[in-house]
């Protein structure tokens, strides 16, 4: 059974940095390309980042580049998103995604990615 466990969610004022971390099991890790996603009330899950299985390479939204990192831990099998310079309106909660086969420039696209954790949540106030 593959699962994907975020943690690192929380309430922080504007300026303000957490990092969320996505452990993943079931899987072979190296494989799947792996995704962080947010929800906001009312609006729909969008990409913010992801890295890809065939090159490693990280790619962002245009809202999130330059304040947040994502990196890939294959030996603890875990995907981790740094943010930093947050905003309110990064408030949402945040999904870590895992897909197979996914080609670069569609990284963000929800329905590439397979499986999905449970979310946590970011709430930025400011």
């Amino acid at each position: 059974e593959v699962q994907l466990v975020e943690s690192g969610g929380g309430l922080v004022q504007a300026g303000g940095s957490l990092r969320l971390s996505c452990v993943a099991s079931g899987l072979g890790f190296e494989d799947f390309t792996m995704g962080w996603f947010r929800q906001a009330p009312g609006k729909e899950r969008e990409g913010v980042a992801y890295i890809l299985s065939s090159d490693g390479n990280p790619y962002y939204a245009d809202s999130v580049k330059g304040r947040f990192t994502i990196t890939r831990d294959s030996a603890k099998l875990t995907v981790s998103l740094q943010m930093n310079n947050l905003k309110p309106d990064d408030t949402a909660v945040y999904y870590c995604a895992a897909g197979w086969g996914i080609h670069p420039g569609r990284g963000r696209i929800r329905e590439e990615y397979d499986y999905w954790g449970q979310g946590t949540q970011v709430t930025v106030s400011s």
